[in-house]
C-alpha cells in the first residue's frame, strides 16, 4: 500500500489493488485534488479513516452523445415541473449530498473536510453544481469537477422523484454543447447505466484524460 506524504505525487494507477485502492494519506489540498483527477484518481473514505485514493478498473463513464432519455423522463423534462440551473447553489447541493439518506448505506462519506476542499475547488472554478428547483425550493442536484473536456461526477441528491435525474440530464446536455467528451461516473450504478453509462478499461480512460485535459 502506497502511503502519501506532503509531496504532491501519486503512484502509477496500475499499482492499484483489484478493488481500485491506490494510496492512502496525504491531504485534500486543491493542488493534490487537481493532480488526482487529471490522473484518473479520486478520494473516497469514511469518517475516522485516512484519506483513501482510488482508481478502479474498469471505469464507469458516460459519453454525452450516448445519453439515453426515456419517454417518461422526456415528459418530466418538458412539463415544467422543475427548473434547472448551474452553479446557483453549490453549497446547498453538497450539503444535501452529505445529509440525504441512501438505500443500503449508513452514514456519509462527505465529511466537513470534503465539503471544505470541494468548496475551495468551486471558488477556483474547477468544481461545479447543477440544480433542480421546484416552487423555489432546491429539490435535487449534483456536483463534480470539470477539467478540460472531462466532467468528474462526485455525488447527487434528490428530495423529489426524478429531480436528480432531471438535473443530471440537463447538465449532460449543457456539457455536450460545451464539447465535453466524457463524464466520469467512477463506479457502477444501475441508475446511471439506464442513462447510457458503461464500463471502459482504465488504460483507455487514462488515455482519454491525457488527451482531453491540457
Amino acid at each position: 500500500m502506497f502511503v502519501l506524504t506532503e509531496e504532491i505525487i501519486f503512484p502509477p494507477v496500475g499499482a492499484a489493488s483489484d478493488e481500485g485502492l491506490l494510496a492512502i494519506g496525504g491531504d485534500l489540498s486543491s493542488e493534490r485534488l487537481l493532480l488526482a483527477y487529471k490522473s484518473g484518481i479520486f478520494p473516497w473514505y469514511s469518517e475516522g479513516e485516512p484519506i483513501c485514493w482510488w482508481c478502479p478498473n474498469p471505469r464507469f463513464v458516460l459519453s454525452p452523445a450516448a445519453l439515453k432519455v426515456s419517454k417518461s423522463m422526456q415528459t418530466v423534462l418538458n412539463n415544467g415541473s422543475f427548473r434547472f440551473t448551474i452553479n446557483k447553489a453549490f453549497d446547498k447541493v453538497i450539503a444535501n449530498c452529505k445529509t440525504i439518506k441512501r438505500k443500503h448505506e449508513e452514514g456519509t462519506w462527505i465529511q466537513q473536510e470534503i465539503i471544505d476542499a470541494y468548496t475551495k475547488l468551486h471558488q477556483l472554478g474547477f468544481a461545479i453544481s447543477a440544480e433542480a428547483w421546484q416552487d423555489g425550493e432546491l429539490v435535487g442536484g449534483l456536483y463534480g469537477v470539470l477539467l478540460g473536456n472531462i466532467f468528474f461526477g462526485e455525488s447527487m441528491f434528490s428530495t423529489k422523484s426524478n429531480a436528480s435525474k432531471f438535473a443530471f440530464i440537463n447538465l449532460v446536455k449543457h456539457l455536450q454543447k460545451q464539447h465535453i467528451k466524457l463524464i466520469d461516473c467512477q463506479v457502477y450504478t444501475a441508475h446511471l447505466e439506464s442513462l447510457g453509462a458503461k464500463m471502459i478499461d482504465r488504460k483507455l480512460f487514462c488515455e482519454i484524460l491525457a488527451k482531453e485535459i491540457k
